[in-house]
């Protein structure tokens, strides 16, 4: 299990990313403009950079659902390898077999 801070401050990233979205995206559209002057391109570049920086997308990172592992995570499942395999033993997840040989 990983630790709760570090849980808890992903989901606080995934928050801010989410509520700055719209600003981001509009700034980043006015400062990649080669139409607009070169000031309005400045300025915008300005304004985003006094955003906060964990509100950035890119910082936000994927985390097991269960666990919390940041490492061998499954997109479509929202769950790391370790979860999978552990529910897939029990039978919780439906059409999984645990393999054996």
């Amino acid at each position: 299990m990983a630790k709760t801070s570090s849980i808890e401050k992903n989901k606080r990233r995934a928050r801010l990313a989410k509520q700055y979205s719209g600003r981001r995206t509009k700034l980043k559209a006015i400062a990649r403009d080669k139409n607009a002057s070169m000031e309005e391109r400045f300025a915008a570049t300005l304004k985003l950079a006094e955003l906060p920086r964990n509100s950035s997308e890119t910082r936000v990172r994927n985390r097991c659902e269960i666990t919390g592992r940041p490492r061998a995570y499954y997109r479509k499942l929202k769950m790391s390898r370790i979860a999978l395999r552990d529910l897939g033993s029990k039978g919780l997840i439906p059409g999984m077999v645990k393999s054996s040989w």
